[in-house]
């Protein structure tokens, strides 16, 4: 290794003191917004996608611009700093300071105005990338740059940064896409600025005041310096390191918008953007580039780069190999061509074959040289999509790789010339070698020589963070040699703000503190950042005093080492649970907007309630209120465990905590009436006809549904008169069985609530060649304990369940279970529950779905069904058993299928719980409700999940059918009237509040 050094940190002016609960209070009484100075809030937003951790003063969440301003004049009347935040998903520390943090994202997120023979728009900060080109697609016009992080980043964030992305390659930084900015000074001025034409500069010297003493001041400071300004900035396609003041040298449009891009809130408040667009492209290819290794690919580039390429990205083999490692993405992997280090090149066109054609003149022009590269073409949009999420999951690809240290950030953003690519990656990996850091994988956006990484850096002992910072400084004279940038796209923070010295030298640095003290001279605004930063190895989120509690654990975490610390840590702040669109993840943030709210959210409380940090606002480990609180919305969906690239748990990790906050102490009621759903549906099997009658009495229904923390606003669900498995042992196994035996599990639900549907099973597997059978006593899962986090029985009911199931365990008996989300606990939990128990591990492989039974039996094929059909696929199927097999049985059986994304949000007890309602039809809105509204009278609603068919019916008034229904009526010619199917033939049960009828429920808002 390297000589270790530690440099001191410059010094910073000490801080002035404010007073909090007095800005707490002016901010609440002037601010029209959610003001929130709770533990809960200060926790979540002590830390962003980067290594770095501050705990805020408190949070603002405005509703509008001017109340942005507003909270922004209180903190100046207080002289409290400033910090502003879209995604969170900043990766150097710019979003996360001792300030008042103002999230923009939840409300501030307007498209102002489109004028599309302009090609431009107008939006607010908070607005979501993926949302703005969404709302744009109308006009055929887009934002031209594209983040990895495109479905969850704010244009506000982008800004702050000079975010670019693959496309970039084709459209530039944001900054070259910026053309106005409305802005806000620490002082209160607020203008809007642009470029500065000699008609401005009269306008300005007529009016004069502050906005005219800014632009002369900036005017002479870049005057001043333009000699070393010019020598000093790298012109290279991706310097996003520093300030932008390039953009107001002398002869130039002095666009002072330009400049203020990157500048990470340090200098203003942005209040709203006119941005360029530019035309979506009608058509893509994609090529797959094989080289040697990706040195040999990064020789490559300037070649390919001449050919103006929509993108142009690296991929390395650690990278593919980790992807592999973690099973991401097979079916991209294995279309990848022969090689060591990938390009993936895309063109675009006017016409399919005009992309097609630039394709494959680069493709004639590969051939035959002396480095021809193994070439893959595609042209199917599908299959496009899959390999650039392989490319775009790089961050959660290379982080907590199974057998490998633990990955960071700290240099996963520099840029050099294109040309010099190749080298510049030689002298990083004998860099990576002499440190000890062979594992770091290489990927970016390689046509404008943006390399990214994570790093295995030691960043908890005094020796790893030493060596840490000395890579650092290694690193940053490496990619001065080349010409290069210390970051391309992810801005400098406090990650890279002390190193700036180095690639910019004294003159142009005391020029950027002139700047700063022309918009900012108190230091107010994101202090700490790019300009008199905090030392790199200051405020880490773990660092050498980070001493974390790792408590004693129910589950098993089998993939953390046991860890509850380990689990907590997956999440590296990505924000992708902050997505609105695609999989599941993460249904209570789509519903509430709230940080807190998001897996994310969760993580970072879970984080700071371990107690690795003397000023964590969360305390009271697992008592505290605010992780109660804000695992309270938690769903319980699994969705993070499947979406989430790091495959945090939450659902888990809320039970982990339940079991913990209540022991010993009385549990909220919703805890003895759902979460021992199974006991009181056996016992109300023995006259259920009048518990039903009591259960529905008005004055009796409504004293139950207090007594047992139920909202009000739902029905109480019917007990059937028989029970299924009653009746089924009373007829017992029917046919010849053929094809062998299985056991289909009775689940609470489907034996008391739906028996009707464990009937149509049989029906099917009896025709199937199947022989059923059926425990030989009640028994269960043990979902309802384990999701209330009453896992010491949750754990003797899974065991009573093994012993009695042993024997066709052990005989290799196929276990079907028909609702999902009791299939997820034998696939999943059950190992989590018992992991050193090896009949939990059978029952989880011989654990099987009726699609999946069905599919894997050769010679049957489904009746023909031949109808149009929306599906709400349970959210454990889509996290822990998959829906493909189901799709392609359906769409065999010749149904037109509209599978809906997203949670139906009712999620087993949650949306039956008191004080969820709003929570719950938000979730249903987001994709469902609007999909059964478009949906004709005649279309088919399919919902193996027993919470799914019954928000349907709560919300909608629609009755859901599950697959075995479907597929034993299609067999009797009984789906020209679904409605009147066997069990089917009363009137839906509705919410019975307006609110089940409302077309959108209200805003959630904070309750602080």
């Amino acid at each position: 290794m390297g000589h270790v050094v530690s440099r001191p940190a410059p010094p910073r002016r000490a801080e002035p003191y404010v007073r909090v609960r007095d800005l707490e209070r002016d901010l609440a009484a002037r601010v029209d917004g959610e003001v929130r100075f709770d533990p809960g809030s200060r926790g979540a937003y002590s830390t962003d996608g980067s290594n770095y951790r501050q705990v805020p003063l408190g949070v603002v969440v405005p509703r509008t611009v001017d109340a942005a301003a507003e909270a922004v004049a209180v903190c100046r009347e207080h002289r409290a700093p400033v910090t502003s935040r879209g995604g969170g998903t900043s990766l150097a520390g710019q979003t996360c300071n001792t300030a008042v943090v103002i999230d923009w994202s939840k409300y501030c997120n307007r498209l102002v105005s489109v004028d599309e023979e302009a090609g431009a728009c107008v939006v607010e900060p908070g607005i979501v990338l993926d949302e703005l080109n969404r709302r744009l697609a109308s006009t055929g016009l887009m934002f031209g740059p594209r983040p990895s992080t495109h479905a969850q980043c704010t244009l506000g964030g982008m800004i702050g940064n000079n975010s670019c992305g693959s496309t970039a390659q084709l459209y530039g930084k944001t900054a070259d896409n910026v053309r106005r900015l409305e802005i806000l000074t620490y002082d209160g001025t607020r203008m809007w600025v642009g470029p500065t034409g000699e008609e401005e500069w009269r306008r300005l010297d007529a009016e004069g005041g502050r906005p005219a003493e800014i632009h002369r001041a900036l005017r002479d400071i870049v005057a001043g310096h333009a000699e070393e300004i010019r020598r000093r900035f790298p012109d290279i396609p991706r310097r996003v390191s520093g300030y932008n003041i390039d953009q107001l040298l002398p002869g130039g449009p002095f666009d002072l918008a330009r400049a203020l891009v990157g500048s990470e809130g340090t200098l203003v408040v942005v209040l709203r953007a006119e941005l360029g667009l530019v035309p979506v492209p009608k058509a893509e290819t994609l090529l797959m580039l094989g080289y040697h290794d990706i040195v040999a690919a990064a020789d490559a580039v300037p070649r390919i780069a001449a050919r103006r390429p929509l993108q142009l990205e690296g991929v390395d083999d650690k990278l593919v190999g980790y992807e592999r490692r973690k099973h991401m993405h097979p079916e991209a992997l294995a279309q990848l061509p022969e090689g060591g280090g990938w390009l993936m090149v895309s063109f675009p066109g006017d016409t399919q074959e005009e992309a097609d054609r630039r394709a494959h003149a680069l493709m004639d022009d590969l051939r035959g040289g002396e480095h021809e590269p193994h070439m893959a073409f595609f042209d199917d949009s599908k299959v496009e999509k899959e390999l650039w999420e392989l490319r775009e999951s790089g961050l959660g690809a290379t982080a907590r790789v199974p057998g490998m240290r633990e990955t960071w950030e700290g240099w996963e953003d520099s840029a050099v010339p294109p040309e010099r690519l190749g080298g510049y990656l030689r002298d990083l990996r004998r860099l990576f070698h002499e440190y000890g850091y062979d594992d770091a994988a290489l990927y970016g956006h390689f046509g404008q020589g943006c390399v990214h990484t994570r790093i295995p850096f030691d960043l908890v002992t005094a020796e790893g963070v030493a060596a840490f910072r000395s890579f650092l400084d290694r690193a940053c004279e490496l990619v001065v040699s080349y010409g290069g940038s210390l970051s391309g796209e992810h801005g400098d923070g406090q990650a890279r703000a002390e190193l700036l010295p180095a690639m910019f030298g004294p003159e142009v640095m005391d020029a950027f503190r002139q700047v700063k003290a022309v918009f900012d001279p108190d230091d107010r605004m994101n202090p700490g950042k790019i300009v008199s930063p905090y030392p790199i190895t200051s405020n880490l989120r773990l660092g050498p005093g980070w001493t974390p509690d790792d408590p004693e654990v129910r589950f098993g975490y089998p993939q953390d080492e046991g860890s509850f610390q380990r689990a907590v840590m997956r999440c590296v702040g990505v924000g992708q649970c902050r997505s609105h669109t695609g999989g599941v993840m993460c249904p209570s943030y789509r519903a509430t907007g709230e940080e807190e709210h998001s897996t994310r959210g969760r993580a970072r409380l879970l984080f700071e309630m371990l107690n690795g940090h003397d000023d964590s606002p969360v305390t009271g480990g697992w008592r505290s209120p605010a992780v109660r609180d804000a695992l309270d919305l938690c769903l319980a969906c699994k969705g993070c465990k499947h979406d989430c690239p790091m495959s945090v748990d939450m659902a888990t990790y809320k039970a982990e905590f339940l079991a913990h906050h209540y022991a010993g102490r009385v549990r909220p009621a919703a805890h003895y009436s759902m979460g021992w759903l199974p006991v009181w549906a056996r016992l109300a099997a023995l006259a259920p006809g009048a518990v039903n009658l009591l259960a529905h009495a008005p004055v009796v229904s409504d004293a139950l549904k207090r007594l047992g923390g139920v909202e009000p606003a739902r029905p109480l669900p019917r007990f059937a008169p028989v029970r299924f498995s009653d009746s089924y042992r009373r007829r017992g196994p029917r046919g010849g069985g053929e094809r062998g035996e299985v056991l289909l599990w009775p689940d609470t639900f489907t034996d008391n609530l739906a028996p009707r549907i464990a009937a149509a099973a049989v029906e099917v597997l009896e025709d199937a060649g199947y022989r059923v059978v059926v425990p030989p006593s009640t028994l269960c899962c043990g979902l309802t304990w384990i999701s209330t986090g009453q896992l010491g029985v949750a754990r003797r009911v899974l065991r009573r369940t093994l012993r009695v199931l042993t024997p066709h365990l052990r005989s290799g008996t196929p276990v079907l279970v028909l609702e999902p989300s009791c299939a997820a606990v034998f696939r999943d939990d059950s190992r989590d529950v018992l992991p050193h128990d090896r009949d939990a591990k059978r029952l989880a492989e011989q654990t099987t779905t009726l699609a999946e039974l069905l599919a894997a039996t050769p010679g049957w094929d489904p009746p023909l069904v031949a109808a149009d059909a929306v599906a709400q696929p349970h959210c454990h199927q889509h996290a822990v058993l998959g829906y493909d097999t189901d799709r392609d049985l359906l769409a065999a059986a010749g149904v037109r299928l509209r599978a809906v994304g997203g949670c139906c949000g009712l999620a087993g007890d949650f949306g039956f719980t008191a004080g969820h309602l709003d929570v719950s039809l938000a979730c249903a809105e987001h994709e469902l409700l609007p999909a059964l509204r478009a949906a004709g009278p005649d279309t088919l609603v399919l919902a193996d999940g027993f919470s799914c068919r019954t928000q349907i019916e709560h919300a909608a008034g629609r009755r859901a059918l599950h697959l075995a229904e479907l597929l034993a009526a299609a067999r009797h010619g009984l789906l020209d009237d679904p409605e009147h199917l066997p069990g089917h033939t009363r009137e839906p049960q509705r919410l019975t509040t307006s609110a089940g009828t409302s077309s959108r429920p209200q805003t959630w808002t904070h309750a602080g």
